[in-house]
């Protein structure tokens, strides 16, 4: 049995798909074949003519696959023992809570945090009031504050993943994977102004660092 092909296949929640032939999969498309050319910061930039809510929820989707996939990669070593509490190097630590089943923040394990945050963005991203996927259904008037909410929890894997695990993700050769996408969401979310520069801190040289190889 081939470990290393079993481990990198687990994936660590299911994949979201967006439906074919729908004008979410063409938009998905869209940001595919831009991304292709290399230039992110035109990448990331609302195509002429569409709704800026819907281009906002495909990449939210989008995002939610990729991190899914790159923490899936580390789980082995993101163990209650080895990651006991939520962090982001020495000066960041998360507490977990959703608003609904646990109102007061709850101090845990990385991987049980990445569990319950992972298991809450794919209950909102399945939730058709809030990520309507047919056409001509309007999205919810708190829809900005949703995505901007799962955004900013989204990063925290990328956080967490810097800061604890990059010594793993060197030796899988999965950093050029991690840095492109964690570019593409960087640049996204500046684009539309969607996570506050507070909660950015934890990768802030990293982020500055990205953003000067693109002037």
């Amino acid at each position: 049995c081939d470990s290393s092909g079993s481990r990198s296949s687990k994936t660590f929640k299911p994949k979201k798909n967006i439906p074919e032939g729908s004008h979410q999969y063409e938009l998905l498309k869209h940001a595919e074949a831009t991304l292709g050319s290399g230039n992110l910061r035109q990448a990331v930039m609302l195509p002429e003519g569409e709704d800026l809510n819907e281009w906002i929820a495909v990449n939210t989707v989008d995002f939610f696959n990729q991190i899914n996939m790159l923490y899936g990669t580390i789980t082995e070593f993101c163990t209650e023992s080895s990651c006991p509490v939520m962090s982001a190097g020495p000066r960041y630590e998360y507490h977990w809570a959703d608003g609904t089943n646990i109102k007061k923040p709850i101090k845990c394990s990385a991987p049980k945090y990445i569990d319950y945050l992972m298991t809450w963005v794919q209950d909102q991203l399945d939730d058709e009031t809030l990520f309507p996927s047919k056409i001509g259904v309007p999205f919810p008037k708190n829809f900005m504050s949703v995505a901007k909410t799962i955004l900013k929890r989204l990063f925290r894997v990328y956080a967490h993943i810097y800061h604890q695990h990059f010594d793993s993700v060197m030796r899988l050769q999965e950093e050029a994977h991690l840095n492109t996408s964690f570019k593409h969401f960087i640049f996204f979310v500046q684009e539309f102004n969607l996570i506050d520069r507070r909660e950015l801190a934890p990768l802030q040289e990293l982020i500055e660092k990205l953003g000067s190889k693109d002037r």
